[in-house]
């Protein structure tokens, strides 16, 4: 691809996810929709879906970010859910779908009716992850959503692959089918746990934060394709790695953190942005090669795959919520309870996305009626995106879900913040009584307490009251009135620079500190 065309993707992918912000539709939905209207605009080039830029350039960090903000601790809460789901779900619904989709289409053979089933089996990480985040949804299904979306491509992956074999003439049969699907799985794993401790430990011995964020962005990279080099799943590896390095980042200095969440999340924002203009933008090459096939035929078989696809989730999600309390004691002594509404909203809150287009782009043109899983898996993916994605928040609203709650959340908040400020106030005592630390004047003791008691005080001062006229809280004000302060002595550093009394290399140090005083002052903002 030309630059030009890249760089006019790439801005105008980041425009609209910018606007989407100011709106109540979530980005995936919008950049879907304008990237099918683009591409019927006269002298937009056309963009086509390479699986050999997707899988391996795209997706790995992708899901290294999307693993890196996920909680260890509350997948591993909810390991039984999402293994259900990234395992369970994803081998039932290439049945369902495939078989449901060689009943309507008598064309298909079974195993290439098999190989769309696997195609579309597994919703997408991004479009999860992008919507949940946007609707605010209950912790625990968030973590279920995010946790499937994480693992269920490479049992996509591994299922496409059985699929085709079977589809050309070269499987070894069920039993070769299931040990690919354990090497792979198994191996992916391997390599994560391999990689996850030495990687660990590089970062925390590199002192320098540009090395650090370098090798940050070569890390999910570098796991994906050692696992792929022996055959095992680079999508289980990435995520092992990130995992690890997620819940294990406190032990980072503070510099490499700062610049990794910053790094990531341009990343994070400019991948997601292109990934969803790019389905849309593939519509002029789904429908150029479906010549064979009439428009009405082709739309029924469309929403006939589409409605296997939503059904096949609801026949799995129900009862895999619901049987394992029924039979199982522990599991409803270990697990919260739940009603019918989660399952509903799991259940709805499949969308599909690109992983599914670029695994249909990487079919071998040999394998009969290849257009047609592509159309079926176009169709599929903006299906879902464009009327799950467009009715889900109405749904949650109608189901009346309890939202987060803000406020235990920031007395839990406050209540952490306690306990540690009260550590560091005996460790700076005990800092200060010995000899070495007798030359710190007084005042500049007394700043240390000071700073400690705001970072104490902070997070007490969102539970209080707050101004019934501004709707400020006291922190409010204290943040509003530091930055009125900080930018009163940037303006004058500024005209000090203007008028020659420092140079440009002092004004940058003297802004830099500037700025992390701002950012000090609003840490609590988020």
């Amino acid at each position: 691809m030309e630059v030009l065309p890249l760089v006019a993707l790439i801005a105008v992918s980041a425009a609209v996810a910018g606007a989407a912000r100011r709106t109540p539709v979530p980005a995936p939905l919008l950049l879907v929709a304008v990237g099918l209207v683009a591409a019927y605009v006269p002298g937009v080039p056309s963009y086509a879906l390479d699986p050999h830029i997707v899988l391996p350039l795209l997706l790995p960090p992708l899901l290294y970010t999307a693993a890196v903000d996920s909680s260890y601790l509350d997948l591993r809460a909810n390991i039984r859910p999402v293994a259900l789901l990234s395992v369970g779900y994803v081998l039932f619904a290439t049945l369902a779908v495939g078989y449901a989709a060689y009943l309507v289409m008598p064309a298909l053979s079974l195993p290439v009716a098999l190989v769309l089933g696997a195609v579309i089996a597994p919703p997408d990480a991004v479009a999860a992850t992008a919507i949940a985040r946007k609707l605010g949804l209950p912790n625990r299904i968030t973590t279920i959503l995010q946790g499937e979306s994480l693992v269920n491509d490479a049992t996509a992956i591994t299922a496409y692959n059985v699929a085709l074999a079977a589809a050309i003439g070269t499987s070894a049969g069920w039993a070769g089918g299931i040990a690919e699907f354990l090497v792979a799985s198994v191996g992916g794993v391997g390599v994560g746990l391999l990689l996850m401790v030495p990687i660990h430990q590089l970062r925390t011995r590199l002192k320098e934060p540009l090395l650090q964020n370098t090798l940050s962005l070569l890390i999910p990279f570098v796991a994906y394709a050692a696992a792929e080099r022996v055959h095992a799943s680079g999508v289980l590896a990435v995520v092992v790695v990130a995992l690890y390095l997620g819940h294990r980042n406190w032990q980072v200095d503070f510099a490499t953190r700062l610049q990794e969440e910053a790094v990531w999340k341009v990343i994070a924002f400019v991948l997601e942005s292109v990934v969803f203009a790019l389905i849309g933008l593939q519509l002029p090459v789904v429908l150029k090669g479906l010549g064979e096939y009439e428009g009405l035929t082709a739309a029924w078989y469309a929403i006939a795959v589409f409605l296997a696809v939503v059904v096949a989730r609801f026949v799995w999600v129900f009862p895999a919520t619901f049987l394992p309390r029924w039979v199982s004691e522990r599991i409803r002594s270990r697990e919260t309870d739940t009603d019918w509404k989660a399952p509903v909203i799991v259940g709805w809150a499949g969308m599909r996305g690109v992983v599914s287009l670029a695994i249909a782009f990487s079919i071998p043109i040999t394998v009969p009626h290849r257009n047609l899983i592509l159309f079926l898996t176009f169709t599929t993916v903006i299906g879902t995106l464009v009327v799950q994605g467009l009715t889900l928040p109405p749904l949650i609203r109608l189901l009346k879900l309890p939202p987060k709650d803000v406020q235990a959340e920031t007395l839990a908040e406050a209540q952490a913040q306690s306990e540690a400020s009260r550590a560091a106030e005996e460790r700076l005592a005990e800092l200060l009584e010995q000899p070495e630390n007798s030359t710190l004047p007084p005042p500049l003791a007394d700043r240390l307490r000071t700073v400690l008691e705001r970072r104490r005080n902070a997070v007490w001062e969102r539970l209080g009251e707050v101004n019934p006229e501004t709707g400020e809280s006291a922190d409010d004000v204290y943040r509003r009135l530091a930055g009125e302060m900080i930018e009163a002595e940037r303006e004058v550093f500024v005209q000090l620079r203007d008028q020659r009394r420092i140079d440009d290399e002092m004004l940058r140090a003297l802004l830099r500190r500037l700025d992390l005083e701002e950012a000090a002052a609003y840490r609590e903002q988020g």
